[in-house]
């Protein structure tokens, strides 16, 4: 019986970027960021900031060059098609489980699950990897273990371990990524991609295998409230004056008028999104979503429109214009709101 063949690198860019998942190349069957300019290769002569391969539509520096663009992404990968995919998380609202699986000594029972004691009858006898501390964690919390979680993306990595991919929804703070021997973890062997890093994607080949899609799901799930709780008692919630959503001030003199006047703003908007049902394509969704998203951002962080409302008018005016992309419906929605949040909108104004 034949296997179906693993689709090419640009393929799975191509794809990731539908999702709304930036993306930058990997060298070639590696797992590491592949670079450009000589000053970009181990020295780390200039940052991302000032290099000129990012401001000519080169990829380097990892993650700050990610895109969804996707004649930028024909273009790379037609100079290379080997490249690998990562896809870089913070502006992807990805958080990804890392769970490793490396042949190491077990540390002290005080140290496998941060701020967590584990008392002194329960057996640890056979824990050696991230497996059994993420294991540990969930039964401590009478939780599934995200590793069985079959609603999410799960990915085997090339090393035995895992990739569990879920989705920062916008009630969420923004998380930070946690890697090797951080004092920031989740627990023993169990890492976390987020802001401020990048994942492998699935189907991305190396000498030591291929990073395989585990299970039906092939998106990530909402994050769990209990794993969102956990990683802010561990320290992953970034400084607040770095996370995209603030939480909402209390208004001055919201009247019922000015309440009316936003609902009103977002209806219309709403209404064009709502009329993009009628045409299959070239209706301009994205963009008009993406605008009433914003707008409702904005109204949302004044006072006008509370969250629910807003998040509720726009995913019914999204799904019912486009009903088979429900999930990037929701990534559209959570992306725009978070950034229209950072300028509270008024009735006369922005403020």
């Amino acid at each position: 019986m034949s296997s179906v063949p693993a689709p090419l690198p640009e393929e799975v860019a191509h794809f990731c970027a539908s999702q709304g998942w930036p993306v930058h190349p990997l060298t070639p069957l590696r797992k590491t960021p592949a670079a450009n300019c000589a000053k970009c290769g181990r020295d780390r002569a200039h940052g991302p900031e000032v290099c000129p391969c990012i401001k000519s539509g080169r990829w380097c520096h990892s993650f700050h060059a990610a895109t969804t663009d996707h004649a930028l992404i024909r273009q790379w990968w037609a100079y290379e098609p080997n490249f690998g995919v990562g896809v870089s998380c913070g502006p992807a609202n990805l958080v990804v489980i890392d769970v490793d699986a490396h042949a190491v000594e077990v540390p002290d029972r005080s140290r496998l699950l941060p701020g967590i004691p584990i008392h002194e009858r329960v057996n640890l006898k056979g824990l050696s990897s991230g497996y059994d501390t993420l294991a540990l964690l969930a039964a401590y919390r009478r939780q599934i273990n995200p590793v069985d979680d079959e609603q999410t993306l799960r990915v085997r990595t090339v090393s035995g371990g895992r990739h569990i991919w879920y989705r920062r929804t916008l009630e969420d703070p923004l998380f930070k990524s946690s890697t090797g021997s951080g004092r920031t973890a989740l627990a023993w062997q169990v890492d976390i991609r987020a802001t401020g890093g990048y994942i492998v994607a699935p189907a991305t080949l190396t000498p030591a295998g291929r990073y395989t899609r585990v299970g039906e799901a092939t998106l990530p799930a909402p994050l769990p409230r209990w794993l969102a709780a956990e990683l802010t008692r561990t320290g992953h919630v970034m400084e607040p004056k770095q996370q995209v959503l603030a939480s909402s001030p209390k208004p001055r003199r919201v009247t019922a008028a000015s309440r009316d006047h936003a609902l009103q703003a977002l209806h219309t908007l709403l209404a064009a999104v709502d009329a993009c049902g009628q045409v299959p394509e070239g209706a301009g969704f994205t963009e008009k979503l993406n605008r009433a998203a914003f707008t409702a951002g904005g109204f949302v962080q004044a006072g006008r429109i509370a969250i629910e409302d807003a998040r509720r008018l726009l995913s019914e005016a999204a799904d019912h214009a486009r009903p088979h992309q429900v999930p990037r419906n929701r990534r559209i929605i959570d992306s725009a709101l978070a950034a229209g949040a950072r300028r509270p909108l008024h009735p006369e104004g922005r403020s």
